[in-house]
């Protein structure tokens, strides 16, 4: 899940880069909202371990955006990690959905990116169709019952959805089942 940067690159010379997937609800933050914000601060993560990957992420690392719990589910586009992880004022502010009140401002609980807009994709790349590739099968995206919104990803995984995504959109196959006669 991680390579070598070079010098310049995210997190610095001999340091090891990482690839990530964010997952987000369309209705809540889309990559359509991404573009015309440019940069905008990923908060409001209330997992552990989502939280943890976050701290560990470096200015520069790449991520997929993938639109979750909505009509079309599926990668949407790219972006990058443009701020380090820093306190999530959220968990601070009682009148937002995301307070925490264990929190405290000298001991946070919770702490964001921000991200940057890269490229919306020229078409989704669906959940169905990311099954379909064995190359893409040991993604946590993939996995029954992963629920993290934040996952870490290979650099083969990132480069091979956004050839797909670049790719003509397979053939629609009908999900309905007939009935037996």
């Amino acid at each position: 899940m991680t390579t070598k940067a070079a010098a310049g690159g995210a997190g610095g010379e001999g340091e090891e880069r990482k690839w990530w997937l964010f997952k987000s609800e369309p209705s809540e933050f889309s990559i359509d909202d991404l573009q015309r914000a440019k940069t905008e601060p990923w908060d409001g993560v209330r997992n552990h371990q989502a939280k943890n990957f976050m701290k560990s992420m470096r200015k520069g690392e790449m991520a997929l955006m993938y639109h979750s719990n909505c009509k079309q589910i599926g990668v949407v586009g790219v972006m990058k990690v443009v701020r380090e992880s820093y306190p999530d004022y959220t968990q601070f502010d009682k009148t937002d959905a995301h307070y925490d009140p264990k929190a405290a401002k000298d001991k946070p609980r919770w702490f964001m990116v921000d991200v940057g807009f890269v490229q919306k994709f020229k078409r989704l790349v669906s959940l169905a169709e990311l099954r379909t590739h064995p190359v893409l099968s040991d993604m946590l995206i993939l996995r029954r019952g992963n629920r993290l919104s934040i996952t870490p990803i290979t650099k083969a995984h990132f480069d091979y959805i956004r050839r797909l995504a670049d790719s003509p959109a397979p053939p629609a196959t009908s999900t309905k089942k007939g009935k037996k006669k």
